[in-house]
């Protein structure tokens, strides 16, 4: 695999808090994690879970996508795919795949295909074992479509913890297995099957198998 340049997510993040006038223990606050985790986001030492990630973006209002832009300084914008109020976790350090976050979509006007070739993809390494590589993206709709690995003995969550967030979730997974933790249910999910919900269901994704789960997700959220 071989990701695409792509900007620091840290600082991009540090850069859409202090837009908003908001100081470090705030965000941490808002996120529900340690003041100290938000600042090693921000300076690249450590990186986001997926719940974290989503967390961080919905405290600061603004998209996933736009930790994925290669803007230089992306103006936080109203949140497109996280609801307020419900801490999104992120981060990203510059020098790692991280930075991919930053590519995701700051300007509303940046295209990313029609054609992503296989060694073209954006990719953004997160936390507890899971990869996001961003299949395309058309300008003016709001969505996230991904291709994401969770390796052995990852999950979308290393403290066990249920994330949400605006949207609704589409998945299909072609490798591996995973296990889905909706609501009160519990889902295993295995080769050619699909899911479908409100991202606003409590959930968690995590992999106990001793192979990648690897699927196609998409998550549309309207404006």
């Amino acid at each position: 695999m071989s990701p695409a340049a792509v900007p620091p997510v840290g600082a991009r993040i540090r850069r859409a808090r202090t837009a908003r006038g908001m100081s470090l223990r705030a965000l941490a606050r808002e996120v529900g994690v340690s003041a100290s985790l938000v600042s090693q986001i921000e300076t690249g030492k450590s990186q986001p879970s997926v719940s974290t990630l989503y967390a961080i973006t919905t405290a600061l209002a603004i998209p996933v996508e736009s930790l994925f832009d290669a803007e230089d300084d992306p103006a936080p914008t109203p949140m497109a795919g996280i609801a307020a109020g419900h801490p999104a976790p992120v981060g990203a350090p510059p020098d790692t795949v991280l930075h991919a976050l930053a590519a995701f979509a700051a300007d509303p006007r940046r295209r990313i295909g029609p054609l992503v070739g296989g060694g073209e993809r954006e990719v953004l390494e997160l936390d507890s074992g899971v990869v996001w590589e961003r299949l395309g993206r058309v300008p003016g709709a709001d969505v996230d479509f991904l291709l994401v690995t969770y390796r052995p003995g990852g999950a979308s969550s290393g403290t066990g913890a249920l994330m949400r967030h605006a949207g609704t979730e589409y998945g299909y997974l072609t490798s591996g297995e995973l296990i889905l933790t909706l609501g009160f249910d519990e889902y295993v999910i295995r080769p050619g099957d699909a899911v479908s919900f409100e991202s606003t269901t409590p959930h968690r994704y995590r992999n106990d198998g001793a192979e990648p789960a690897v699927g196609v997700w998409f998550v549309f959220s309207m404006p």
